[in-house]
């Protein structure tokens, strides 16, 4: 456990020197391309500076194909002109070829898809050396999300074969501009803490992240803290902060948390206009 956990800093530090700018400090620095679910966009992201890709993967089918294979798309779509398999090769042989390699986080819409891509992962991917990220909706979660979460004991089974990767796992989300009171309760990130104990992860000692939205983290502070504290010593534990353009975020209270918790242990994934006002180079 010791050495993988100093594996992992080795990376993320790695990560963050092979940036442009020397001197980042934290991991809100890091910087992230989303939905990069087609060809063309895919081009433009590995051109570009991002340190992270994030993709979605359902089962679907190709552009004038008709086999159900795990392709690069977001509901409701069901096709695309990127598989997951040429998602990779392509990934990897960009980061073979560059001094700046780029990490991915892959997150899966169904538990089929999850299923189904593992065997295509281990073998199209060297996740042994590049940052990989699982993730997927594992619990439900505040305001009454309607989304079905992935079901997450065939969740942890999938990913046993993967065993280098970085677990990103977290609750169904409902928020938006007009909400203004939610939280990560006490509830659930209890249920977090008994399905990872359930399936011995903390046993394993498998590195966290857990994905938070904005605006609901916000009034949590008390329920993520919790979380972290209960969870770090054996899976070194980070949280991934995201938000949607149109959520509500109270900036204030969420900088709080980030700086309660510790920038270094809190990845940044939010609009240009919400990172600019949280303003993080002033504490």
């Amino acid at each position: 456990m010791f050495l993988y956990t100093l594996l992992y800093h080795s990376l993320i530090i790695c990560l963050l020197l092979n940036h442009e700018s020397m001197a980042q400090r934290f991991l809100t620095d890091i910087t992230w391309a989303h939905a990069v679910n087609n060809a063309t966009y895919l081009n433009d992201v590995l051109e570009g500076s991002v340190d992270f890709i994030e993709a979605d993967i359902l089962m679907g089918h190709l552009e004038n194909g008709t086999d159900s294979i795990p392709i690069m798309a977001h509901p409701p779509l069901n096709q695309s002109d990127l598989s997951l398999s040429d998602f990779l090769v392509r990934v990897q042989a960009y980061n073979l070829q560059s001094r700046k390699s780029k990490g991915i986080k892959l997150d899966f819409k169904s538990i089929e898809a999850l299923e189904k891509s593992v065997e295509i992962i281990k073998q199209h991917y060297d996740i042994n050396t590049y940052q990989t990220w699982i993730n997927a909706d594992i619990i439900p979660g505040p305001v009454d999300s309607e989304v079905i979460p992935v079901d997450p004991s065939r969740f942890f089974l999938a990913v046993k074969a993967l065993k280098s990767v970085v677990l990103s796992i977290g609750w169904t989300t409902k928020w938006g501009q007009d909400y203004q009171i939610g939280q990560y309760s006490n509830k659930n990130v209890q249920q977090m803490i008994d399905v990872l104990l359930a399936n011995e992860i903390d046993r394993a000692g498998t590195t966290l992240t857990f994905p938070i939205r904005a605006g609901i983290a916000a009034y949590s502070f008390d329920q993520l803290s919790a979380l972290h504290q209960e969870l770090d010593p054996t899976n070194n534990v980070t949280f991934t902060i995201w938000s949607s353009a149109e959520d509500a975020v109270d900036v204030k209270k969420l900088r709080e948390l980030m700086f309660g918790i510790g920038l270094d242990k809190i990845y940044l994934d939010v609009p240009e206009n919400l990172k600019k006002e949280l303003n993080l180079t002033n504490e």
